[in-house]
């Protein structure tokens, strides 16, 4: 039977050129994008191309959007061994903890945490019983380590926090599969110039970056409760 894999934010950007690669690796694949429309039509793009994928309409920051979704996923594709929390938001990409606004803190945190919480919880029993992979997509920001000792970096305390956040619910879910087949682990793929940061220059291809991602997710090996970026392991 071929490996099914669903990828969450995957009608643009990084997330569509996981989908593309996994495609192309052999995998079916459930694409997740809050437009319809607009996932109608990255579907189309890659089954013009031959890949095996189809359209689930997902929107991580609305609860019944999330339950319908798994619904479906687990009653149609209960094979699926592969999830990739790829879907974010930047609240404000605020500059400062000081310039932080608490709606953008929490428009931060409805996606990147409660809405990736929440689809986690729902597919965690399946992804446990095909001693599957969860692959929580982070950022160099999120890690403590980084914010504290790094010569720069992007003090955007609504994204970043939002995003430790989800490191720790990362550890937690790695935890629980320690003694099992699962495995849970983050991916930093580095700055890349994509459409959440309005494109900045300087990054490296969202082409690129989906590369890293996929190739931690489908090497083969145990990263259980391992925080990865493009050169391994990565301080939390």
């Amino acid at each position: 039977m071929k490996k099914t894999a669903f990828v969450t934010g995957a009608n643009k950007g990084i997330g569509f050129e996981i989908v593309k690669q996994l495609g192309e690796a052999g995998w079916k694949v459930l694409l997740g994008a809050r437009n319809a429309q607009l996932g109608e039509a990255a579907v189309a793009e890659l089954a013009s191309k031959g890949l095996d994928v189809e359209l689930a309409a997902i929107d991580m920051s609305d609860l019944n959007s999330i339950e319908q979704a798994a619904d479906t996923i687990n009653k149609n594709h209960s094979e699926l061994s592969l999830l990739i929390n790829n879907a974010g938001m930047p609240g404000a990409f605020s500059r400062s903890f000081t310039d932080t606004k608490e709606e953008d803190l929490r428009n931060a945190f409805e996606v990147n945490f409660f809405g990736t919480f929440r689809l986690n919880q729902r597919l965690f029993p399946i992804i446990k019983a095909n001693e599957g992979t969860v692959v929580n997509v982070s950022t160099d920001m999120a890690s403590l380590d980084h914010m504290q000792n790094a010569a720069f970096t992007l003090n955007a305390f609504d994204y970043n926090s939002s995003k430790t956040a989800n490191n720790a619910m990362t550890l937690s879910m790695a935890y629980e599969v320690r003694n099992s087949g699962a495995q849970v682990f983050a991916v930093t793929p580095g700055f890349t110039t994509t459409d959440l940061n309005g494109n900045a220059a300087g990054g490296k291809s969202k082409e690129a970056a989906a590369a890293i991602i996929v190739g931690y997710a489908t090497d083969g090996q145990r990263h259980n409760g391992e925080f990865l970026d493009e050169k391994g392991v990565f301080a939390w």
